[in-house]
């Protein structure tokens, strides 16, 4: 076999195996929604998994958001003070969060706490074959099991973004007014003055919408089809982080070339 023929080969059976995936990832997307009449039925299923995907996951947002918030108050002081516009670093800080670092961020470490948390929740559920039990009794798990998950996820995520940008704008102002110095009346007026409701605040609701549902997806994707072993649900939660990261770093250059054209 000549080098030609084994690349046509790898190339061959990575586009079959890269269609193959999206074909599954689709169709449990499409079985997800089909279901989501539970959400409406059984609300408490969904107010669990808010609980134990949100407020868990709600102390590394607030300590993240607060240090970012710090670094962006540092550096934009820095930068603004060579034009002379130190006033304007409210607004540097709550534009870089809104549009940008709050919705990403809060993905990234979302990926990282809850839907490596949702991949080994339902890989060991495999392993421990619940899941075969919950068939054998008539039970469908896609929607006792996925539903919840999934709406939760979408949920929880926007509210965790909120979060990050509220909290790293406040360390913004803990930097630049009580460290620095800069006058307390410019950084809020600038901010409030500066910052659009549709165009930024509802583009970085829309970005983190979307990222959470992205990231959910792709840790319940993982779980579901992880080998029902020790090994194969560490792969698959390993997959879970580099797919999620990866996945919302593409769709933010997406979303931001389509928002803020």
């Amino acid at each position: 076999m000549t080098a030609i023929t084994r690349l046509i080969t790898a190339l061959g059976r990575l586009l079959t195996t890269t269609l193959y995936g999206l074909g599954a990832f689709t169709r449990l997307l499409f079985a997800i929604l089909a279901r989501s009449g539970i959400a409406v039925t059984r609300p408490r299923l969904v107010s669990q998994q808010i609980h134990f995907i949100g407020n868990y996951s709600m102390v590394i947002i607030a300590v993240s958001g607060m240090f970012v918030g710090f670094v962006l108050g540092l550096q934009g002081y820095y930068t603004l003070s060579r034009y002379g516009s130190e006033e304007a670093l409210g607004l540097l800080v709550a534009l870089s969060l809104t549009r940008e670092l709050g919705p990403v961020v809060t993905a990234l470490l979302f990926a990282g706490r809850a839907g490596t948390s949702l991949t080994a929740e339902i890989g060991l559920m495999k392993a421990s074959e619940q899941i075969p039990a919950m068939e054998v009794m008539a039970v469908d798990p896609i929607r006792r099991v996925l539903v919840p998950r999934f709406w939760g996820g979408v949920i929880a995520m926007p509210v965790l973004a909120a979060v990050f940008s509220a909290v790293g704008i406040l360390g913004g102002w803990v930097v630049g007014v009580q460290m620095i110095g800069v006058d307390p009346g410019s950084f809020w007026s600038q901010m409030q003055d500066g910052v659009d409701v549709f165009n930024d605040v509802l583009n970085g609701v829309i970005k983190s919408l979307i990222f959470g549902i992205v990231v959910t997806l792709i840790a319940l994707y993982e779980g579901w089809n992880a080998k029902p072993t020790p090994e194969g649900v560490s792969r698959a939660t390993t997959r879970t982080v580099v797919s999620g990261a990866l996945a919302v770093l593409g769709l933010d250059f997406v979303l931001t070339a389509l928002m803020f054209n």
